[in-house]
């Protein structure tokens, strides 16, 4: 491919990547500012899409995962959350489902003659439901954490904020990486799993996401009953940076083993709905645990 072409290319990636974000942004932000079960609508349908993406990259490898059986009980596991945004709750629920999938994906998968390894099958089975249902479900409970927690009065910004969080620390962060490593990126970062990723372009992230974080922090500064101050965001903005590239690349493993550049096509510019949320599956879960850490410690 001559230089201009490939100028081209990129060019034409990228304004394929702003169109998308630009039409999906204000709907995401009107329906997490919303709450409640218009925001557990879109978070069932994401579990629903990276899950069956997720059983179609693996299905090569993993012994012909129950795709049927897991992308239900992934959209499952966010209406649970949706109808009591409680960890408690949710926990033992979603345990339950859990124990229940695992049983009956083994049974179905000894007595399928069509899967040669039923353990693996199960495996991946329950494994893709944590991956995506599972880890989406936190972005429910983050909503309503401080109307869990007892807050008065009941203030929707407060939720809002914090489900922002980290999806404004993985977007601009994501963004950064993107933009510094197409300038600067010369080092390759981890080139066996994701050759296009380079050392320039990830400490750009953790540079994006940790001003992100600082900034998010100014908002949330005094709002609600929460304490996150800018440093204290500037912090979690820097380990959900960390935990947003984690997850970018363990999402490359899963293309690379199924030896395909994309989980699906869906979105223009972006591949599919995993390619676009693989961050998110580890910064929502783990932003939920460092914001009670950070209550616990102030």
């Amino acid at each position: 491919m001559s230089g201009t072409s490939k100028s081209r290319s990129i060019s034409g990636e990228l304004r394929a990547r702003v169109l998308v974000v630009a039409l999906i942004t204000p709907i995401g932000i009107a329906t997490i500012y919303l709450g409640g079960w218009y925001f557990t609508a879109l978070v069932a349908t994401i579990a629903a899409m990276t899950a069956r993406e997720f059983y179609r990259l693996v299905k090569n490898r993993a012994g012909r995962p129950l795709a049927w059986l897991g992308v239900p009980a992934a959209v499952f596991l966010v209406l649970v959350a949706g109808y009591e945004p409680s960890f408690h709750a949710w926990g033992n629920r979603a345990l339950s489902l859990l124990l229940l999938l695992g049983l009956v994906s083994v049974a179905f998968s000894i007595f399928n003659r069509s899967t040669n390894q039923p353990l693996l099958s199960a495996t991946a089975t329950v494994s893709g439901v944590l991956y995506t249902g599972g880890t989406l479900s936190f972005a429910l409970l983050l909503r309503s954490l401080p109307e869990v927690r007892g807050a008065m009065p009941v203030r929707p910004i407060e939720g809002f904020l914090l489900v922002m969080l980290p999806v404004a620390v993985t977007a601009l962060g994501d963004t950064a990486s993107y933009f510094v490593g197409k300038r600067m990126g010369r080092r390759r970062l981890a080139p066996r799993l994701s050759p296009g990723k380079t050392i320039e372009g990830s400490i750009g992230g953790l540079a994006g996401a940790v001003v992100t974080g600082y900034v998010a922090g100014l908002f949330m500064d005094g709002v609600g009953t929460l304490v996150l101050s800018p440093p204290v965001c500037a912090v979690i903005g820097l380990l959900l940076g960390i935990a947003g590239q984690l997850g970018d690349l363990s999402e490359s493993v899963l293309k690379r083993e199924a030896g395909v550049k994309d989980s699906g096509g869906l979105l223009p510019g972006h591949g599919g709905f995993l390619d676009r949320f693989d961050s998110l599956l580890f910064t929502v879960p783990l932003a939920y645990g460092l914001v009670l850490l950070a209550q616990v410690l102030a």
